[in-house]
């Protein structure tokens, strides 16, 4: 099965927003709303655009917002040269920019989509004014996490049978619904755990974010973090049950003049949580930023 955006995105959120853009190897869903200075929303592992379904339209306000699915996820199509590791991932979203003629001055990353923004960046990809990463995944896995869940991740990638048992259990009653709340800490809308839903009963999107956790090298990545010259914010929930808060601080610490915010009563998903409250956030720091008013 593949997602197609007639049936599974016939509402999906922002709809009217959505264009499909063809790139090299890749037909990317993106997601193009409001006015002003550019900004980009990377989403996370197995997340797609309906993560930024209440964030985007509040920041369109003040910036064009432009919000691609990853390769691998959700309605995007194709990969990039050099799979989903996170050097193609940046390389590839830096295309995507390049062909839309768009030149970010924000960008804003959630989780994993937190180390591409940084990774563009390092990469001289993207020169923004500022970057925001929610809930980061900047940092190897603490202890014996950082063995186990690599190493787990590969083993599913080379079993062809994985995405289609996952799918096949999130087909079950009120699965998907549990999950999130027991991997994320969060809890968020009956209509969001339905998005989610629909993706991950798609072994094709599952087997995305399969490969791109298998793929992942964060090692080499945090050595590289001191040297971003870049303003970061990392905004974290205190409930994440995915990374602890504790993460981006010890990430903040190795990149000059960071800053984290700590948001009490919400967890990994903490923008799907208080849209209003990340907006207002990110709107606050964009407006620090030399450049951004």
């Amino acid at each position: 099965m593949t997602l197609r955006f007639e049936v599974e995105g016939r509402d999906w959120p922002n709809r009217a927003a959505s264009r499909f853009v063809a790139v090299g190897r890749i037909r990317w869903h993106v997601q193009v709303m409001g006015q002003g200075p550019a900004l980009l929303l990377l989403h996370g592992t197995g997340a797609a655009t309906h993560s930024w379904r209440d964030v985007a339209p509040l920041l369109a306000n003040d910036f064009t917002v432009i919000a691609p699915d990853l390769p691998g996820h959700g309605f995007t199509s194709g990969r990039p040269i050099g799979g989903l590791a996170m050097p193609a991932m940046a390389g590839a979203v830096g295309d995507l920019l390049d062909a839309m003629g768009e030149r970010p001055d924000i960008v804003v990353g959630h989780s994993a989509g937190a180390a591409i923004a940084v990774r563009m960046a390092l990469d001289s990809r993207v020169a923004p004014q500022a970057i925001v990463g929610l809930n980061p995944a900047l940092l190897p896995f603490p202890g014996l996490a950082a063995k186990l869940f690599p190493t787990l991740a590969k083993l599913l990638f080379v079993n062809p049978f994985a995405p289609h048992i996952f799918a096949q259990i999130a087909r079950g009653s009120g699965e998907v619904g549990r999950f999130l709340a027991r991997s994320t800490g969060s809890t968020i809308d009956a209509a969001g755990v339905e998005y989610y839903a629909r993706l991950f009963r798609d072994p094709g999107h599952i087997g995305g974010a399969i490969a791109m956790m298998a793929e992942w090298d964060l090692d080499s990545f945090a050595a590289r973090l001191p040297e971003l010259g870049v303003p970061l914010l990392l905004i974290h929930g205190d409930r994440d049950a995915a990374i602890p808060a504790k993460a981006a601080t010890d990430a903040a610490a190795r990149v000059p003049g960071a800053a984290v915010e700590i948001v009490s009563g919400v967890g990994h998903l903490a923008h799907e949580e208080r849209p209003a409250d990340i907006a207002a956030r990110i709107l606050a720091f964009a407006r620090q930023a030399e450049g951004v008013r």
